[in-house]
């Protein structure tokens, strides 16, 4: 048996919330992880619909952006539109990286490798895909990732489609990667699962993973 991990660590499930406001909860939070007042703490949720995109010029995966059917906020993360909503299950790590190497590259490997470990748990072949950021099973995308860090505090994480419809993600380009096929992992299993247990099945795995990071 691995030894217990000693990761001081807040999960925090927040049920289905506004985006606007846990961006204000993120924000605020990470203000209070800097100046050490609280420890590395993760939100776990799934958001009302809504598309996010990434503070660039480019802005051509939003397909037609008059006409969207939710709205659109842009934020300090890197990457294109994704679309995030119920069934989708949401992690935002408020992590202080001095902790974990300092290494934006490995601390995304480490939330890849994450999801790609809980979709195992359920059977289901995830992977990544050279050059590119996120989860595939086959051709079919799984889970998202975008993080935003400043004065080595991260922002934003991942997002793992669990269950719920695909739909919204048609009016945009996922992730800018043209032709992408959205899945979630509801589909892959072609069992029902609920999002508060999927919630509590990542732990363990962003655990491991974070603890890998720290070791070096």
């Amino acid at each position: 048996m691995p030894p217990a991990s000693t990761l001081d660590l807040d999960f925090r499930w927040l049920g289905r919330v506004d985006f606007r406001e846990t961006l204000t909860l993120q924000e605020n939070l990470a203000g209070k992880r800097l100046a050490g007042e609280i420890p590395d703490t993760v939100l776990l949720l799934e958001h009302q619909p809504v598309y996010t995109i990434g503070r660039t010029r480019d802005q051509s995966s939003l397909l037609n952006p008059n006409a969207l059917p939710h709205p659109v906020v842009e934020i300090n993360r890197g990457g294109q539109a994704t679309y995030h909503g119920p069934g989708q299950l949401v992690g935002y790590p408020i992590l202080d990286l001095t902790g974990f190497g300092r290494d934006l590259h490995r601390y995304l490997r480490a939330l890849e490798n994450t999801l790609i470990s809980l979709c195992g748990e359920f059977a289901v072949d995830a992977r990544r895909r050279d050059g590119l950021t996120g989860v595939w099973t086959g051709h079919r995308k799984i889970a998202s990732l975008g993080v935003g860090v400043k004065k080595w505090i991260s922002m934003h994480g991942f997002a793992l489609n669990v269950c719920g419809d695909l739909d919204p993600f048609a009016s945009i380009v996922p992730c800018g990667i043209d032709g992408v096929l959205m899945t979630n992992l509801e589909k892959e299993t072609g069992t029902s699962l609920d999002l508060p247990s999927i919630a509590k099945a990542v732990r363990p795995h962003l655990v491991r993973e974070l603890d890998r990071l720290r070791g070096g």
